[in-house]
């Protein structure tokens, strides 16, 4: 039996913000070593951050990462530590983890398939190292090997596949393996999405099986620069069975993860396998260097860790937005958050969500630090509350009691400070305006649109004012169904400096806000008096009440509209073949109904990408996103799919 305690460490980092990175990574290294940790695995890129973007491109960003590293080297005595940082090599840009041993850097691992497609975009500033290639680099005058590399450290082998590696059908681990490595190490930044943490247990706990090794998996936490959110869930996997793995949605600033394995287990269970078959020619990408491991655990047992259990989509949302927001808040140096509160769901959510993010905190790592973060002294989280989140309910003549009483009680419920701004003489000023200018009255027969965007614009400037005053975040409130099809007014209620739901499609936030009002967050419980908003039909509430106007009344039914983008731009259909799939989904309604409603899907989806375009920065959370910036590209001018709706019709007129 030959015990060895590894370690992976999450971390939430910050673009650029050298010296807070840096004292990160120095207190994983320093935590891996006070629980007798010698092997530490550390995010990708965590020198720099992942999520540097185009400034990946200066030569300034490639010395600091460089400089920080050196800073980093005298903390690794006696362990063997992987960094993440970028290295520029014979004029491309490589995405490289440094392998540290007792304060010497032996190699860099550079990262061998890049991940390119939705949220990431790493092929715009990183080459892909090719299989088997290894060379030398020169980097700030020290040569250093670098490529496609492993090691052997004092008799230990130690390969790795950076992120995306792991998720593609070529696996460097099955080269590894025939290599006789022991560990591999996976250094990820993996945001999160919904069942995504899943997919990633399955390819550590595989790896390890089929590899016959130890799987060491590392990943970014928070929201690292505006939009991802990184989960973190470290996990440590021998020989097909799960040894160790970390919490999710931790608002702690830095964590390790740490596990005693047994490597002559691995290697027995390998060499045991028929269907192994050992690399037995020269190893030109090994890196050998003597060092002396510590002692393993006097206690000889390899514990079993049950796996973590998956949470449900709602408890990952609620805790997964609540996370960002946090982090989006003290990262921008704000006080707090308004929210326009309509008495609607959408703002009803986003102001849980807002009230969350102090809450979980709070919970998790206590008051006392959550003080410190925001910079405030409150003696409970209830006092906390006024001074961190504004909510305001903005009347017109065509708002009526219900959204009054719902938007009270939201606010009242949460605690939040609670202002009602009467705005029906500004809408009424700029109609009176606009007539003069025409010569003409405006009504609702003739002038609908412009009467109901102006209602919602003149909402933005009070609460914007207050976001001002008290230097704090508004937050936008329309969700991912609005944006589909444009549903939601510029400069109204898509005002903001962060749109917390946009990522989200609405039938999930309806059904989202009755598990919070009926069951609630473990720990926390049900928030009952959202029983006002969950009774409402969603309304605009921006034509006269008599013409009782509902969104679904304006759209169509959420879940169709869900269903219908879902089939036309997550899986790129026609129209025709989106109108099949959703005749077969929803027998309910006729083929001239449904007809109908796809053909002003697609109609309000092409006219609407403008605005789209002017979108608040909004969180990633599903990997159905419509944001232009980070997953849904779609032009801003386009045919508008013209003859494709003419075929949409004539079959709908032919099917009768």
């Amino acid at each position: 039996m030959r015990l060895l305690r590894v370690a992976a460490g999450v971390v939430n980092q910050t673009p650029l913000d050298w010296e807070g990175n840096r004292d990160r990574l120095l207190s994983c290294i320093e935590s891996a070593r006070a629980h007798g940790a010698a092997l530490l695995c550390l995010p990708e890129l965590c020198i720099p951050g992942y999520g540097c973007e185009d400034a990946f491109h200066s030569p300034d960003v490639l010395r600091q990462s460089w400089r920080v590293l050196q800073e980093l080297l005298p903390a690794t005595h006696g362990m063997v530590v992987s960094l993440g940082l970028p290295v520029r090599h014979r004029g491309g840009l490589f995405n490289c983890a440094a392998v540290v041993c007792d304060g010497v850097i032996l190699g860099l691992v550079a990262k061998r398939h890049l991940a390119g497609d939705g949220l990431h975009y790493e092929p715009r500033w990183f080459k892909a190292w090719p299989r088997d290639v290894q060379g030398t680099a020169d980097v700030e005058g020290h040569e250093l090997p670098i490529g496609d590399l492993h090691f052997d450290v004092g008799g230990l082998r130690i390969g790795f596949e950076i992120c995306e590696d792991a998720w593609v059908a070529t696996r460097p681990g099955a080269e590894l393996s025939r290599l006789g490595i022991d560990v591999i190490l996976n250094p990820s930044a993996s945001h999160f999405a919904f069942g995504k943490d899943r997919v990633r247990r399955r390819f550590v706990l595989e790896g390890s099986r089929a590899f016959g090794v130890t799987y060491v998996y590392s990943n970014l936490l928070g929201n690292e620069a505006g939009r991802a959110i990184y989960d973190g869930g470290a996990m440590v996997a021998s020989g097909g069975t799960l040894i160790a793995s970390g919490p999710r949605f931790s608002f702690a600033e830095a964590d390790v993860l740490t596990a005693t394995v047994d490597l002559d287990a691995t290697r027995m269970q390998r060499a045991r396998t028929a269907s192994f078959e050992p690399d037995l020619a020269t190893d030109p990408g090994l890196v050998e260097v003597d060092f002396a491991w510590p002692r393993g655990p006097e206690d000889p047992q390899v514990s079993v860790h049950e796996p973590r259990p998956d949470l449900s989509k709602e408890e990952a949302f609620a805790r997964a937005v609540a996370l960002a927001l946090h982090d989006y808040q003290r990262k921008a140096r704000s006080r707090g958050f308004v929210v326009s509160l309509s008495g609607g769901a959408d703002s009803a959510a986003v102001a849980i969500l807002a009230w969350l993010s102090a809450k979980l905190c709070a919970d998790e790592l206590g008051l006392d630090e959550l003080n410190r973060r925001l910079g405030t002294t409150a003696e409970s989280v209830a006092a906390l509350i006024p001074g961190l989140l504004c909510c305001a309910y903005q009347p017109t003549e065509n708002s009526g009691d219900i959204t009054l009483n719902a938007a009270t009680g939201v606010a009242e419920g949460l605690g939040a400070t609670f202002h009602v701004l009467d705005v029906d003489a500004l809408w009424k000023g700029y109609r009176t305006l606009i007539e003069g200018a025409l010569g003409r009255e405006l009504s609702w027969a003739t002038d609908d649109l412009a009467l109901q965007n102006i209602q919602a614009r003149v909402r933005a400037p009070s609460v914007w004012m207050l976001a001002n005053v008290r230097n704090a975040l508004l937050l936008a409130t329309s969700n991912r169904s609005e944006a589909a099809v444009g549903y939601a007014t510029m400069d109204g209620d898509t005002c903001g400096g962060v749109s917390p739901i946009a990522g989200i499609d609405k039938a999930f936030l309806l059904s989202w806000l009755r598990w919070m009002q009926r069951e609630g967050l473990p720990g926390i419980g049900p928030l009952p008096w959202l029983h006002a908003i969950t009774v409402q039909a969603p309304t605009a509430e921006l034509r006269p009440p008599e013409d009782g106007q509902t969104d679904e009344g304006d759209l169509m039914p959420y879940p169709l509209l869900d269903a219908i983008e879902r089939a036309a731009i997550r899986d790129k259909g026609s129209p025709v073949e989106v109108w099949r799939t959703v005749r077969v989904a929803f027998p309910q309604y006729t083929g001239k109904q449904l007809g109908a409603w796809v053909e002003r899907f697609f109609r309000l989806w092409t006219r609407n990408q403008w605005k789209r375009e002017r979108y608040a920065p909004s969180f990633h959370v599903d990997d159905e996103n419509l944001d232009p910036k980070t997953w849904c590209r779609f032009p801003i001018l386009s045919g508008g799919y013209a003859r494709e709706l003419g075929e949409l019709a004539r079959l709908v007129a032919a099917d009768g």
